[in-house]
């Protein structure tokens, strides 16, 4: 494990999940640090408090005078890097770090590194659970469940990480042994001058990695940087060599590598092209680090998607009803739409609008004019979707998430879906996007 120099100071700016599992890491190696948040009562001050008293602690608007004591700043994800007082420790020569780069620092067991704008998490959960079947002693987390801190174990023999761009803009060298951006499409505009700076930020991820795996059927994903390292592809099409793909045989569609049929994509539980694209990539990565293909194709088999992620919440009257909350984002809701209304005999009846972040909503216009039967629109860029969307299909407004099942219910004919795929993040009218995903499903179980 890689020594700290004890007479250096670090400060962690931001008390959530990620900041107290930093706070832990360095209070069980002896390291003097502070605590500051920008926030009067961050959700783990109480356990800070309790855990570790003598710790320093300033919470409301962050003093540069305070963040310069320190010689590396641990940055939650949460804090955008441009914030003012940040920028003031740089430019006095503060080093800003994130937990990842610690991170990786002190991990002892490959990488397996995730990102993308959407299917980070399926795919992450995916991989782990390939390398569960496959007897790996696996650990899963990061942006996803577990702060990656909290994972480091040398019984661990795989470490399985999703990460975000707001992770990776911390993280100097990560060092994966084979890491991916899934896909890239706008999403956090509202923190980012455009999508050149948010590609940027998740092509971090490639740095030092010793494979890559890229979707062959998003040049944005492939990586900048790098000469010579082993790269493996997946995607919808058919594949050739060192690629994971479709391939259509006596009418029936597989999983494939190179020349290798793998398995009908029948025997998927998860629906859509979508998530046979994850599968795809999911194969790709654990391919790359030596799992073998009996103990991933047995997980795939078993695998019945994330909720609120195209999760099936039931069939009434010949519709099915799908939540997918988790399309925060434009691209999210199209691979949903695209994804579904390909494997559906009838049409969508789309539940969509939140907060955009900034987003444009241009790319919904073609694909909901050709899968969607109407769209229900909600929240506060309901106005700005149904604008880019156009009156290519029915557009009906709803107040509440209950209305609009109700709207959904009456608009839908059998073999239809309805689906919550947003294109929006929920904090206008949510707690999460969890908290929305529960109420819909419960607005669709209360139907009669």
């Amino acid at each position: 494990m890689s020594l700290i120099a004890s007479d250096h100071f670090r400060i962690v700016v931001g008390l959530g999940k990620s900041g107290m599992s930093l706070v832990r890491f360095l209070a069980n190696r002896g390291v003097a640090f502070a605590v500051a948040d920008t926030r009067e009562n961050p959700p783990e001050l109480a356990t800070l408090k309790r855990d570790y008293p003598h710790v320093e602690v300033r919470c409301g608007e962050l003093d540069v005078e305070f963040l310069c004591r320190a010689d590396e700043l641990y940055v939650s994800p949460g804090l955008a890097l441009a914030t003012p007082a940040l920028q003031a420790a740089a430019a006095r020569g503060v080093k800003l770090s994130g937990d990842i780069e610690l991170f990786a620092r002190n991990a002892k067991a490959p990488i397996v590194a995730i990102s993308g704008s959407n299917a980070k998490s399926t795919v992450t959960t995916l991989v782990g659970e390939m390398a569960a079947a496959a007897g790996k002693r696996v650990a899963v987390g990061g942006n996803l469940g577990t702060p990656a801190l909290d994972l480091l174990s040398d019984d661990v023999e795989l470490y399985v990480m999703e990460l975000s761009s707001f992770q990776l803009e911390t993280t100097d060298q990560l060092n994966a042994e084979v890491a991916t951006v899934l896909n890239i499409s706008e999403d956090h505009m509202d923190r980012y001058s455009g999508l050149p700076a948010y590609h940027l930020a998740k092509h971090r991820i490639f740095r030092g990695a010793k494979q890559f795996v890229v979707n062959r059927q998003d040049a944005l994903t492939r990586p900048l940087m790098g000469e010579g390292q082993p790269c493996w592809t997946f995607g919808l099409s058919k594949p050739d060599f060192k690629a994971f793909g479709l391939r259509e045989e006596n009418g029936e569609k597989y999983l494939a590598f190179e020349f290798q049929n793998l398995m009908p994509v029948r025997e998927l539980k998860v629906r859509g092209a979508h998530n046979q694209s994850n599968a795809l990539a999911a194969l790709a990565l654990g391919h790359a680090v030596g799992l073998p293909f009996d103990a991933m194709l047995a997980a795939l088999r078993n695998f019945a998607g994330l909720e609120h992620r195209c999760q099936w919440v039931r069939d009434l009257d010949g519709v099915g009803y799908y939540n997918d909350s988790k399309a925060t984002n434009v691209g999210a809701a199209l691979a949903a739409i695209e994804g579904l209304g390909a494997d559906i005999e009838g049409k969508i009846v789309l539940i969509a609008g939140g907060d955009g972040k900034g987003a444009e909503f241009k790319d919904l216009r073609d694909p909901v004019a050709a899968n969607c039967r109407a769209v229900i629109l909600m929240g506060r860029d309901s106005d700005k979707i149904g604008e880019a969307v156009g009156d290519g299909v029915p557009l009906i407004r709803a107040g509440s998430l209950v209305e609009a099942v109700e709207q959904c219910r009456a608009a839908a004919q059998s073999g239809d879906v309805v689906l919550l795929s947003p294109a929006c993040a929920s904090f206008d009218m949510f707690k999460n996007y969890e908290d929305r995903g529960h109420q819909f499903v419960r607005a669709v179980e209360d139907l009669a």
